[in-house]
C-alpha cells in the first residue's frame, strides 16, 4: 500500500533508547527520568486501582482531576478555566497535539513549526492534509524571528504551533514574544496549539508565560500538559488539553475516537495527590535547576561548548571543536564507543542547523550525571 508518512521512520526516540539498551550505555537520550514520582502519589494508583476504580472514566476526564486542573491554573496563573467544557484529560500530550492539529487543519492548510521542532507535530500536518511551513530558531538563543513568522503567514496559515519551554533547546518564549504572537494571531485570525508540558521546570529567576494567560490567545490556543513532565512518571501517559469551548468541542469530536479516555486509576491518583500536595509543581524549577548546573559543571572542562538550559529537562551540547561528523553518526558512534547515549538534534529540522548539537537528558540521578560528565570530559 502506499504509505500517508512515507518519509517517517522509527521515531529516533525508540532508536536511541534501544541502542543504548543493546550496548550498556547510559541513556541520556529520550527524556524520562531514572527515579520514581512521589510516593503518596505511586500509593494513591495502587489505592485506586484495589479500590476498583477500573473502568472507563468520562470521556473528558475524571470530574475530580478537572476540578484539580482547574485549581492548578486558577493557582499558577490566575485563569480561570471550566472543567466541564474547557478542560479535557487525554493519554499523555502528545495525544492532545494530535487532536488539536486534526480538529484544526483541513487539506490544504497551512500551520507554522519552528525548527527544531518536536518530531510529532509534522506527522499530524501531514495526515490531516495540511502543509508545514519550517522556520527555523537561531542557535544559540533559539529565538523567534516575528517578522519571519509574519512575511511566512499567508492566506492558506491556519495555525501556529510554539513549544515553550522549548524541546531540544531549552529556551522559552517570554512575554513579548507572546503578546507578538497574540496580535499576529488576532489579525491573521490564526488558531494556536501550544505545547507546554515542561511548564514548570524553568530557571534562573524566569517564569513560564502560558497562552492562556493573553485575552487574544486564550479565545483561539489549545494548550497542552503533562502530569508525566511533571510528577516524574512518564509512563503514566496523562496530560490534559485546555482550550474555549469551541475549540474543546472540536478537540473532543477527534479525541473519542483516538483514544476516547484515559486511564481511571490514574486520573484519581492525580486527583488525590494534587488536592494534598498543591505545591509539588512549585519546587520543580530549583530541583531541575539544580542537576542543570550539575551536569554543566560536569562538561564545563569538555571539548563541548554550551549555553545553560533555560527550562526543560534537556541540555543542548555543540560539539563542533570535537567532530564535523553528522549529529547522527556521532551519537550512534557515542553510544557504541563511549557508553553515553544522545539525541541528534537534526532529527527535529527540515534544515541544518547553524551549529552541531546533541542532546542530553539532566533528569537523571547526581551519580549518572557525574559518570555522563567523565564520559564526556574525555571525548
Amino acid at each position: 500500500m502506499n504509505s500517508k508518512l512515507p518519509d517517517v521512520g522509527t521515531t529516533i526516540f525508540t532508536v536511541m533508547s534501544a541502542l543504548a539498551n543493546e550496548c550498556g550505555a547510559l541513556n541520556l537520550s529520550q527524556g524520562f527520568p531514572d527515579y520514581d514520582g512521589p510516593e503518596a502519589l505511586r500509593e494513591a494508583l495502587g489505592r485506586h486501582a484495589m479500590a476498583g476504580h477500573n473502568q472507563y472514566a468520562p470521556m473528558a476526564g475524571a470530574l475530580p482531576l478537572r476540578e484539580q486542573i482547574a485549581a492548578k491554573l486558577s493557582r499558577y496563573y490566575d485563569v480561570e478555566a471550566c472543567p466541564e467544557s474547557e478542560i479535557t484529560v487525554v493519554p499523555g500530550a502528545t495525544e492532545a497535539i494530535y487532536c488539536a492539529i486534526t480538529a484544526c487543519i483541513q487539506p490544504g492548510d497551512e500551520a507554522i513549526v519552528f525548527d527544531p521542532a518536536y518530531d510529532s507535530y509534522e506527522p499530524a500536518i501531514s495526515l490531516s492534509g495540511g502543509i508545514t511551513r519550517h522556520i527555523p530558531l537561531t542557535p544559540p538563543g533559539f529565538g523567534i524571528d516575528w517578522d519571519q513568522v509574519e512575511d511566512t503567514i499567508n492566506d492558506r496559515t491556519r495555525l501556529i504551533i510554539i513549544n515553550s519551554p522549548h524541546n531540544p533547546s531549552g529556551a522559552i518564549l517570554r512575554d513579548a514574544d507572546l503578546k507578538r504572537l497574540e496580535a499576529l494571531a488576532d489579525t491573521h485570525d490564526l488558531l494556536v496549539v501550544s505545547d507546554e508540558v515542561y511548564e514548570h521546570l524553568v530557571f534562573d529567576g524566569e517564569r513560564h508565560c502560558s497562552v492562556l494567560q493573553y485575552p487574544g490567545l486564550r479565545a483561539r490556543s489549545f494548550a497542552a500538559f503533562s502530569f508525566g513532565k511533571t510528577f516524574h512518571i512518564t509512563g503514566w501517559k496523562t496530560g490534559y488539553c485546555v482550550a474555549p469551548p469551541a475549540l474543546t468541542a472540536e478537540l473532543r469530536k477527534v479525541h473519542q475516537f483516538v483514544a476516547f479516555v484515559a486511564v481511571t486509576p490514574v486520573q484519581l491518583a492525580l486527583a488525590d495527590f494534587m488536592a494534598q500536595d498543591a505545591d509539588f509543581a512549585a519546587t520543580l524549577g530549583a530541583f531541575y535547576q539544580a542537576k542543570r548546573d550539575r551536569f554543566c559543571a560536569a562538561v564545563a572542562d569538555s571539548r563541548f561548548s554550551f549555553t545553560p538550559s533555560a527550562g526543560t529537562y534537556f541540555q543542548l551540547l555543540d560539539y563542533s571543536a570535537i567532530s564535523r561528523e553528522h549529529d547522527r553518526d556521532l551519537a550512534e558512534r557515542l553510544t557504541r564507543e563511549h557508553g553515553i547515549a544522545s539525541i541528534p538534534v537534526s532529527v527535529f529540522c527540515e534544515q541544518p542547523l547553524d551549529g552541531h548539537y546533541l542532546r542530553f537528558c539532566f533528569a537523571k540521578t547526581d551519580a549518572v550525571l557525574e559518570q555522563a560528565g567523565e564520559i564526556l570530559s574525555g571525548i
